[in-house]
């Protein structure tokens, strides 16, 4: 199992990194309202994530059940200011830091993927859910932004 996902993974940050290579730092800033993340923010968001499950993950596996405080995404957006950021250095980092992602979740073992997590007062999910959801969560922002990729790309 983790090794298709990690496959998975991989090949879902290839793809898309390469499609957000095309944008320019000035569309990738553009905001679609006043409320709403930029594709800037959107993957900050996503490297956020990358950061928290990174450490979700490894915990898991050195303490043999996880807790874990909750993710609070817009005071993070908030202190890390994405929207100011460079462009190109949030894919690259967001795009490295999925490829080690994909290298632990390739490692953990199979009897490891029933380690009980418990984030913030959430009911408890396994270890093996949680390297799902994250592929879910990811596919569901990746989605977003390829939306937006296309509407900004001239035909």
């Amino acid at each position: 199992m983790t090794g298709n996902n990690a496959e998975r993974l991989r090949q879902t940050v290839s793809a898309a990194a390469g499609r957000l290579r095309s944008l320019g730092d000035a569309d990738a800033s553009v905001k679609p309202s006043p409320t709403r993340w930029s594709k800037k923010e959107i993957l900050g968001h996503l490297i956020d994530s990358a950061s928290n499950n990174h450490q979700r993950f490894v915990r898991a596996l050195q303490q043999g059940e996880l807790r874990f405080p909750p993710y609070e995404q817009e005071g993070w957006a908030r202190c890390q200011d994405y929207q100011t950021a460079d462009w190109r250095v949030l894919i690259e980092l967001w795009r490295a830091y999925n490829e080690h992602l994909a290298h632990v979740i390739a490692r953990i073992p199979a009897d490891r993927l029933a380690t009980p997590c418990r984030i913030g007062d959430g009911d408890a999910v396994t270890l093996g859910w949680l390297v799902e959801d994250y592929q879910r969560h990811l596919d569901h922002h990746v989605a977003q932004l390829d939306r937006r990729v296309t509407a900004a790309t001239p035909l």
